[in-house]
């Protein structure tokens, strides 16, 4: 299976597609099919909608990878048929009916909390919407941490708003109820805090959770170890 299977890497929140750049770049050199859409950051539903949507288009297999954010989109767009498995990286794991507020509101907020900044935007029907953003002078410190500092400073300005309705909208499916999945622990993540990744991996009862000493950009830092448990997953699932 592991030859005919799509990677699909699915980014999260302040964040775009090249955020998986590193491990985009090794994936593709050991000869896998990779791609790495867009996330509009808009709510859950949309969001995971689309990448159901664009996984459903590929002919053949498919792995999805999530990060942060992402990780609360592929638990909704798992469900596709053609997903064989999903990958958690410093991710959220939704509960049906879950929202990601909720899950977060049962552990000690992480140092964004404190670092978030707030900004309005035109929705359809003239109806106002929040965009959500880092700091951006806390950004290097909090989301892009271990990262030189002026790459850190490009992400900063360049970050991708999350829309705050996605933090209330509950999660409509959870694909690892019926889809294999493994997880990475960002230990020294100061984004999310490591023990909202820890509890949502184990009680999704994931095949195998692997614990880094990294921060949250992982696969920025670490994109060898990222690959290894993306390509393990395909092996296992070969």
């Amino acid at each position: 299976m592991s030859s005919a299977t799509t990677i699909v890497l699915v980014h999260g929140a302040f964040a775009d597609a090249a955020s998986w750049a590193p491990v985009t770049e090794l994936l593709l050199a050991e000869g896998h099919r990779v791609l790495a859409p867009p996330v509009f950051n808009r709510s859950l539903s949309e969001d995971a909608a689309y990448i159901k949507s664009f996984v459903e288009q590929i002919d053949g297999p498919v792995l999805l990878a999530g990060h942060s954010y992402g990780g609360a989109v592929i638990t909704v767009a798992g469900v596709a048929d053609n997903v064989v498995g999903l990958v958690f990286v410093s991710g959220y794991v939704l509960e049906v009916g879950e929202s990601l507020g909720q899950l977060q509101g049962g552990f000690p907020d992480s140092d964004l909390a404190a670092n978030l900044v707030y900004a309005p935007y035109p929705i359809r029907d003239g109806k106002p919407g929040t965009d959500v953003s880092v700091d951006i002078a806390a950004f290097p410190e909090v989301f892009a941490a271990g990262l030189d500092k002026a790459r850190a400073q490009v992400l900063a300005v360049s970050q991708r708003p999350l829309s705050a309705i996605a933090f209330s909208e509950p999660a409509t499916a959870a694909a690892w109820q019926t889809k294999p999945g493994w997880g990475i622990v960002s230990s020294a993540d100061r984004t999310i805090n490591p023990e909202v990744e820890r509890f949502g991996y184990q009680r999704a009862g994931l095949r195998s959770v692997v614990e880094i000493d990294a921060p949250h950009l992982v696969m920025q830092t670490h994109p060898a170890e990222v690959a290894a448990v993306i390509t393990g997953a395909l092996a296992e699932l070969a």
